[in-house]
Order: C-alpha cells, then sequence, then structure tokens
C-alpha cells in the first residue's frame, strides 16, 4: 500500500519511498518568483554553479513587488532578468502576468503525479492538481537550479475526508479556515495532506486551490486533491507534458480526520493567528478600515465572481481593494462585466499580483488600520506595521465592504 505522496517520491527518486525516508528525487519542475530568484541565484553563484540544469523546467514569475515599488527593488528585478536571459530561461512571466501560484497551474506546470518545487511556503497550492507541491528555501532552490535533484524525508500522509453540501455563501475558504482552526497551526507539521470525500469532489479548480494553498497554514509539508475528471477538464489544451496521475491504495493513510459541513457557516480567522478561528457571527459588527479581495487564496474568477454578485448595485463604505490573481482572469472579468461591476461599487482594481499581502505595496495598512483581507496569513506586520489582519471568503469580504463592518454574507 503507498499514497500519493509515497508514489511521487519513488518515481521520482528512483526506488521505493515510504513515510520517514530520505530520499533525493528529481525535480520535475521548479519556480522562484522575484522576491525570492534573488536569494536564489546568489546561492547558485556561491556554489560555483554556471548552468542550470534545465533551462525548460524553470519557471520565474514576478509578481511579489509588481511594479517595482523603489529603486531597490527595481535594481533586483533588473539582475534577476538579466540572470533568466543568461541562463537561457524559457518560462520567464513578467510583472502583470498575475501571482506565481495562479500562473504555474494556468501555464499547465502544477500536473498530477509530478513533484513540483517552489521558493515560496506556499507552493502546496500545486496539491490541487495532484501533485506534490512544496516550498524550499532559497539554498535548496540554488541546488534544484544546478543539478534538479534535492533531498525530501517522505511525508506521513493525514487523510482529512469531508462530507455534506455546503450552504449558499458558505464557501472553499470557510471550510480550510474551519479545518485550520480545528486541526491548529502546528497540527499537521511535516505531514503530507489529502483532501478526500464527497464535498471535496464537488469543489471546483479554484476552490481546491484554496484548499491546498493554506494547507502549510496548518504545518503540511504538501496538500493534496486526488485527481479527477474536473483536473482533467481544467488541464486540457494547458498541460506542458505528459503526466500519469496517482492515487492512494486504500489502506495507505497513516491517519485519518472526518468533518461533516453541512451546517458549516461562514468563518474569520482573528489577528494574529490563523487557527484564531470563529463563526463570522462571533465577530460580526467589528469595524474596518479596508477590504482585500485577491492574492493566490482567493483572487480566481470565481471569487470575483462572488463578489461582484453581492456588490452589484451597492456601493462599498470602506476602501476596498480587488486584484485579480493573474491576466487571464482579469481579462475574463473585463469580458465579462465583473470589472465593471465592482468598479461601480467603488472598489479599487489593482494590477495582477500580489498586492499589499505581503506588506510592500499597494494597500498597505497603517498604525492600528483593520482589513479584512482574503488572503492566508493574518500574522503582526503582515500588511504594514501594526495593523490588524481579519481572513475571510470572498462572500464575507464583499459583505463587509458593504456594511463597513465584519458582516455574514447571508445577510445582505
Amino acid at each position: 500500500m503507498a499514497t500519493i505522496s509515497e508514489k511521487i517520491f519513488s518515481r521520482a527518486s528512483g526506488e521505493r519511498a515510504e513515510a520517514g525516508e530520505i530520499v533525493e528525487a528529481n525535480v520535475d519542475c521548479a519556480m522562484s518568483h522575484d522576491g525570492t530568484s534573488v536569494l536564489a541565484i546568489k546561492a547558485f553563484g556561491e556554489m560555483g554553479s554556471e548552468k542550470v540544469w534545465d533551462p525548460e523546467r524553470i519557471v520565474v514569475p514576478f509578481d511579489h513587488i509588481v511594479p517595482a515599488n523603489n529603486s531597490t527593488a527595481a535594481d533586483l528585478q533588473r539582475e534577476v532578468r538579466a540572470w533568466v536571459k543568461d541562463q537561457g530561461i524559457v518560462h520567464f512571466y513578467e510583472g502583470g502576468c498575475g501571482i506565481c501560484h495562479q500562473v504555474f497551474p494556468e501555464e499547465g506546470f502544477a500536473l498530477p503525479g509530478t513533484l513540483v518545487v517552489g521558493a515560496d511556503s506556499h507552493s502546496c497550492t500545486y496539491g490541487a492538481f495532484g501533485a506534490f507541491g512544496t516550498g524550499v528555501g532559497a539554498t535548496d532552490m540554488a541546488e534544484i537550479y544546478s543539478r534538479g535533484r534535492i533531498w525530501f524525508k517522505v511525508p506521513e500522509t493525514i487523510g482529512i475526508r469531508v462530507s455534506g453540501k455546503l450552504r449558499p455563501r458558505v464557501l472553499a475558504k470557510d471550510l480550510i479556515l474551519m479545518l485550520v482552526g480545528a486541526i491548529g497551526a502546528d497540527g499537521a507539521t511535516y505531514k503530507a495532506l489529502e483532501y478526500v470525500g464527497e464535498t471535496v469532489e464537488s469543489l471546483t479548480i479554484s476552490g481546491r486551490m484554496t484548499l491546498s494553498n493554506m494547507g502549510v497554514e496548518m504545518g503540511a509539508k504538501a496538500a493534496i486533491v486526488p485527481p479527477d475528471q474536473v483536473t482533467e477538464e481544467f488541464l486540457k489544451g494547458r498541460a506542458k507534458g505528459p503526466y500519469h496521475p496517482v492515487h492512494s491504495d486504500p489502506g495507505s493513510y497513516n491517519s485519518e480526520i472526518e468533518f461533516e459541513v453541512s451546517d458549516l457557516e461562514p468563518q474569520v480567522a482573528a489577528p494574529f493567528r490563523v487557527d484564531n478561528v470563529r463563526p463570522v457571527t462571533e465577530l460580526a459588527g467589528t469595524e474596518v478600515d479596508q477590504v482585500f479581495i485577491g492574492t493566490c487564496t482567493n483572487g480566481r474568477y470565481e471569487d470575483l465572481e462572488v463578489a461582484a454578485g453581492i456588490l452589484k448595485g451597492t456601493k462599498v463604505k470602506t476602501r476596498t481593494l480587488i486584484i485579480p490573481a493573474s491576466r487571464e482572469i482579469l481579462l475574463l472579468a473585463l469580458t465579462t462585466g465583473i470589472i465593471e461591476t465592482l468598479v461601480r461599487a467603488g472598489a479599487m482594481i489593482g494590477t495582477p499580483g500580489c498586492g499589499p499581502c505581503l506588506g510592500a505595496h499597494m494597500g498597505v495598512l497603517a498604525e492600528g488600520e483593520v482589513c479584512l483581507s482574503t488572503a492566508n496569513r493574518n500574522f503582526p506586520g503582515r500588511m504594514g506595521k501594526g495593523g490588524l489582519i481579519y481572513l475571510a471568503s470572498p462572500a464575507t469580504a464583499a459583505a463587509t465592504a458593504i456594511k463597513g463592518e465584519i458582516t455574514d454574507p447571508r445577510e445582505v
């Protein structure tokens, strides 16, 4: 018996890999963005490396500080562009293309059964496609760029089985917030999660990406949704190459947790922990200074559509920033009229990218300001020194924008 993770590592290492073992594995595809590429390139040079192992299997999107917000950022980005050109890296995505964790799957790099690694902690997002996606540091990425291989400890797998139909305006974000609250910020440390069950199977790719994206907020090494027809439909015309899906054998999980979500309410994570989760009804009425809808967690078309459906014909009461996760999403939202709806409601629309999520630019908070965000982290200083961040779904965010205070989306 073997799990998805064990099967992927067995193929990538060329030997049978079981949970707890340390293996050296071949990486199928590697990614670093404008923020982490600088450090990886520096380490690459310090190692004495001259050429990358495969310029067609390295992906470099610019997303964290786009457009550059100062001369320092501009200089660093120029260095990365020069390195990309010198190395002949094929898959470079200039600022404006979108967030790395959205562009990577849109462009067909996150494939079932593959080992994909990113120099960013939320690279676990790629698990939504049946891949083993995980984040590494800059030094490890430099080693991968040089040799295409790196060592891993094969993780044990926790099966997260979810049943029940989500109520109207209760979204995948509410589900993952509930799971993080129940399991805890370190409850799955260095484990692989597999999200299974009828509820997960009913989710769109967008919803599955939200689940996988926040697996790391429980300490998980990877967060995988077994591939199915939904996965196949998304990958049609996108996949960069052939792939071979794998599934866990019955009884192969090291442990399993079950959740029934028919009665799940919209959830909110209060400062300053992602697992400080409560039903929205307990926090309703909390005044906010800003609402932010976007990020690699909830900046997809489906998320913008939910927000537009709530905001249509209304005016926001607090400053509201909406940033599509990619150019592809922005163009579709323009075509369908969603962007116009959001703008007419009073929202600001930003260039596809990370925006203020990392606290660098485009909507950072002043001391003591409160933001209701669809992002994945609410740590102190995350969006600006002294800011307070509440995490919620796009539905809750849109409802909050209308009232200027945390609001149950079922009541608007």
